[in-house]
């Protein structure tokens, strides 16, 4: 990032970030009348439970002609998905600035948010149903567990929106969204932990370059558990409370899973219990890896009294394949979102100078699966962002002198490289 642009992002910083400059407008019209083009296409985001639920009732009414329908979960998020943000590609418009305050005014948006819980529960009871039958082949049992999974872990992502806004109803629908996957710590963590940590070491959310994502994924459930205890209990001792109390929103949280896990159990029998731990297992998982995505080896740096700097745009990895932000609510469009927790996914905003993954959130679940594929895709992307400054990136400490030896002579390159860039500018603006 050039000095200029740096200078035109800090001048407009806010309370945790800075909102970027240089972004593209959507329209020229002034915000009154401006009308957002992606108003219907966000019921894409609510539809997908109603796609999960589709599919279950057409195995449930034909389950050996129409046996492929048990694995449409993992085929849309590995598969049709990732496809379509190949073939329709990016979309880097923003709202005008006049028009924000009217799109986070208007309920329709939050509606559609909401609407996704409803059908995923009626999803998740179907899948149960399906999954403890007698006569479901084991294989078919695996598919409807990942199917229901694939689509509570996109439900974490509609908590995600939910648990930043200050409504306890909000929040009360956040937990409810969460509770099939027993992931409700989320709310506590993401909002207080996260946030507050996010692309410094300490960050258990944030990967680091050269960590695999199997040595993430431990690192990551283990520190956010931890870490929402720790900042529920320092809550509950400011109002003078110890841990076990009513109002206690972890417990309340789990309560909520519990509650659900038991019900669906009694409802099904006691075979829907693997299928409920396995879904549950799957869906966490799925948040867990767009979790190594979107801080992948980014630090924010100190400053000369030792504290973190705010959190800016290149702090995030962002993507505008416009695909998966109708599913996701726009959370590719990260450092919109780190720049301010509570605005609404329909008022999120590129920025030219955020870092850009090569993908969608939805084809890179692959790849981080996978290390050497992902390592190939993604290191020398981190260099590039840092302009070969090694210094400036968020390592594994197991790992960090193995690779700064490695990418040296790549470094050193793209560092001359970026000197050179700099100098021509500078003429040219002499």
């Amino acid at each position: 990032m050039n000095a200029k642009t740096r200078d035109n992002l800090q001048s407009q910083a806010t309370q945790t970030a800075v909102d970027g400059a240089n972004t593209p407008a959507t329209s020229s019209k002034p915000g009154k009348d401006w009308k957002d083009p992606k108003r219907y296409l966000w019921l894409m985001g609510p539809a997908l439970p109603g796609i999960g639920l589709a599919a279950l009732a057409g195995y449930a009414v034909a389950p050996k002609k129409l046996r492929s329908l048990a694995w449409t979960g993992p085929a849309l998020v590995h598969g049709v998905i990732p496809a379509l943000d190949r073939a329709i590609g990016e979309d880097k418009s923003n709202p005008p600035e006049s028009a924000v305050k009217t799109l986070e005014q208007d309920k329709y948006y939050d509606r559609i948010v909401k609407a996704f819980i409803p059908t995923q529960y009626a999803m998740t009871f179907m899948g149960a149903w399906l999954a403890s039958r007698k006569n479901t082949p084991l294989s078919d049992k695996i598919g409807i567990t990942l199917t229901v999974g694939a689509i509570n872990g996109v439900g974490i992502n509609t908590a995600h929106e939910l648990g930043h806004k200050s409504n306890k109803f909000n929040k009360f629908m956040a937990m409810a969204a969460l509770a099939p996957t027993g992931y409700t710590h989320f709310v506590v963590e993401h909002n207080f932990g996260h946030h507050k940590r996010v692309a410094t070491p300490e960050d258990p959310a944030s990967s680091r370059m050269g960590e695999s994502f199997w040595k993430f994924l431990p690192r990551t459930v283990v520190g956010g558990i931890k870490s929402a205890v720790k900042i529920e209990k320092a809550r509950l001792a400011r109002k003078g409370k110890g841990f076990w109390t009513l109002d206690n929103e972890l417990l309340q949280g789990w309560a909520m899973s519990a509650g659900f896990f038991g019900a669906t159990t009694l409802i099904c029998g006691p075979r829907a219990v693997p299928f409920l731990a396995a879904q549950a297992v799957y869906g966490a998982s799925l948040l867990e890896t767009v979790n190594y995505v979107e801080h992948y080896g980014l630090l924010r740096q100190k400053d000369s009294k030792g504290k973190y700097q705010r959190t800016q745009p290149e702090h995030s990895w962002n993507s505008n394949h416009i695909v998966t932000n109708l599913f996701l609510y726009q959370l590719q469009r990260h450092s919109d979102h780190h720049a301010h927790p509570t605005r609404s996914f329909q008022a999120l905003r590129h920025f030219e100078n955020a870092p850009q993954l090569p993908g969608g959130y939805a084809s890179m679940l692959l790849p981080a699966y996978l290390p050497s594929w992902w390592y190939e895709m993604m290191d020398k992307r981190v260099i590039d962002h840092y302009e070969g400054d090694l210094s400036k990136i968020n390592w594994d400490p197991d790992r960090k002198e193995e690779l700064m030896n490695k990418y040296a002579d790549y470094a050193a390159a793209v560092a001359a490289e970026a000197k050179a860039q700099k100098g021509s500018s500078s003429e040219e603006a002499a």
